[in-house]
């Protein structure tokens, strides 16, 4: 495990490109054009960046990025 400090600019702006982050990772997510590694890469991606970003927001901020439909197969 490490440590990080930030000011509050900082932390600021982490927040803010975590979440750019993950609008465009979601609306990639819903492209059916995409698939195979690069699909599964995308998700481990995905969900790596929404812990990190649950670490910065409030619940509820983070459950807008809540993936709501998963692809089976």
């Amino acid at each position: 495990m490490l440590g990080l400090m930030l000011t509050r600019k900082e932390a600021q702006e982490i927040e803010y490109l975590l979440k750019k982050e993950l609008e465009e990772l979601l609306l990639d997510l819903e492209d059916e054009r995409i698939e195979g590694l690069v699909r599964r890469a995308m998700e481990e991606r995905y969900k790596l960046i929404f812990r990190l970003y649950g670490r910065f927001v409030p619940p509820h901020e983070l459950s807008k990025y809540v993936r709501t439909s998963f692809k089976q197969g």
